[in-house]
């Protein structure tokens, strides 16, 4: 990797890799400036082609600003695409990545074509969708071919986790543990181990997920009573889920050292109070989210559901995809802080919910390349366990590229703006960087950069739609 294999200044593998990277969020942050209302209501402003006049009326400004940048930025990314696929041409990379970005590069050319019609002669003159649909295709190709060229680069054949080493847990069980005489200090211990069974730190998260919801359905008129009572439920649900799988999974819980030292896998609580427990938390959510709706309770109900028993007892052990189809346990939310407001699943939940189902591959396989060895001890068929690290590190760039689409999505058919358009693009940015890292370092510490610069990128997409959705 440290040889020339390109011509100059790129030279290093890891110097085309960036390129390819920059020139895919090059392209990316086009597409979700041109799926924004500002740059539809910009586009509207400025009707000539390359140059862009300023319109007669002058309350049209801000909008030209915007069309005028989106066109500079239109060249920019255009050079970074000419340059990626002449490097390609002549740098030594694999003949299905040369052949994905030179074909990039006449979309490209094709995609400037549709977008000067569009401008000149009016939307109505070529197929609704068609310059965004190119621009997908173009991302699309950039970062499959980045995929393509970091396994080639950085991979090993037959990297699956086999067979490791037993472990041995250095965690005393109830009946070794030393618990404190006071009642006090009992009591606290017994009422945090309930507390840990809810899984608390998958609160905040799934519950922006809902918020955000809820602020997509009501925007500015979000009424109070509905925030509490959704997230209140939803705060149950995730407390029911959470204790239901630690239930079903102590036995597991025992041989892996992340989890071992669970409230069930050292006999701290009786399995039949924690049943009692989360089926009085299933309960309680039923009723908060019936103060609202019958779906958003009976969606509340199939997360439960979902999570308890599809992902935990069929899904987890049995298939490989278990992470895949599990995401969308923490799609719901979006469905049913959508639900809440309007009694109905409509377009945006679901785009909001494509969004965080797309996420989760691209979230959790980090975690799965982290803890590898401990899945393996339990007997779960997650992808580095199966089918290597390698294969695993390429699906979370897949899965990245398919997030950011989803966003686009996701902007095209709400009012979100340029806060959320900024927002995906520097913490996409961020993401896409940090799994490139870990394509070279292939550390438990790179893995770990990455599955925290997943969380930091949904968390503040959230943020931004909350804002954006509230403010407007």
């Amino acid at each position: 990797m440290a040889t020339e294999s390109f011509p100059r200044p790129i030279g290093t593998r890891r110097r085309f890799s960036a390129l390819l990277a920059t020139t895919a969020l090059g392209v990316y942050l086009l597409l979700i400036v041109g799926a924004t209302t500002s740059l539809t209501n910009a586009a509207a402003s400025c009707s000539t082609w390359p140059t862009c006049h300023a319109p007669v009326d002058p309350l049209n400004q801000t909008e030209l600003a915007i069309a005028w940048g989106h066109r500079l930025a239109a060249v920019a990314v255009g050079l970074l695409v000419a340059v990626t696929a002449l490097a390609a041409i002549l740098g030594e990379v694999s003949s299905r990545v040369r052949a994905t970005l030179v074909v990039a590069a006449i979309l490209y050319v094709v995609q400037i074509g549709v977008g000067a019609i569009t401008a000149t002669v009016g939307p109505a003159a070529i197929l609704p969708g068609l310059h965004l649909a190119l621009g997908l295709v173009i991302f699309t190709a950039i970062v499959f071919a980045l995929a393509w060229d970091l396994e080639l680069a950085t991979g090993r054949e037959d990297d699956a986790i086999d067979s490791p080493e037993p472990f041995e847990a250095d965690v005393p069980s109830a009946t070794e543990r030393q618990l404190p005489t006071s009642r006090l200090a009992r009591a606290r211990l017994t009422v945090f181990a309930y507390f840990q069974m809810m899984k608390p730190r998958l609160m905040w998260l799934l519950c922006l997920v809902a918020a955000a919801g809820m602020a997509l359905a009501a925007g500015p008129g979000l009424d109070i009573a509905t925030i509490i009572a959704t997230l209140g439920g939803g705060v149950l649900a995730i407390g029911a889920s959470g204790t239901f799988n630690h239930v079903l999974e102590r036995d597991v819980d025992q041989k892996m050292s992340r989890t071992a030292d669970r409230p069930l896998a050292v006999d701290l609580i009786p399995v039949r109070n924690a049943l009692a427990f989360g089926f009085a938390l299933t309960a309680a959510s039923l009723a908060a989210f019936l103060t609202i709706n019958r779906l958003a309770a009976a969606l509340g109900l199939a997360a439960i559901l979902f999570y308890s028993v599809v992902y935990t007892l069929l899904l987890k052990p049995n298939t490989v995809q278990n992470t895949v189809i599990g995401g969308a346990a923490g799609a719901l939310p979006a469905l049913i802080g959508w639900a809440a407001v309007t009694n109905e699943i409509g377009w945006p939940g679901l785009a909001l919910a494509g969004v965080i189902f797309l996420w989760t591959p691209a979230h959790f396989y980090n975690l799965a390349l982290a803890y590898g060895e401990d899945y393996a001890r339990g007997g779960f068929p997650m992808m580095p366990v199966v089918r290597g690290e390698t294969v695993t590190r390429k699906h979370i760039i897949y899965y990245i590229a398919a997030t950011l689409v989803s966003t686009i999505a996701l902007a095209w058919i709400t009012e979100l703006g340029t806060l959320y358009a900024g927002t995906v693009v520097i913490f996409g940015g961020i993401f896409l960087w940090a799994a490139v890292r870990l394509h070279f370092e292939q550390t438990e510490t790179a893995a770990f950069r990455s599955f925290h610069a997943s969380n930091a990128f949904l968390g503040a997409v959230l943020v931004a739609i909350l804002v954006d959705a509230l403010a407007f």
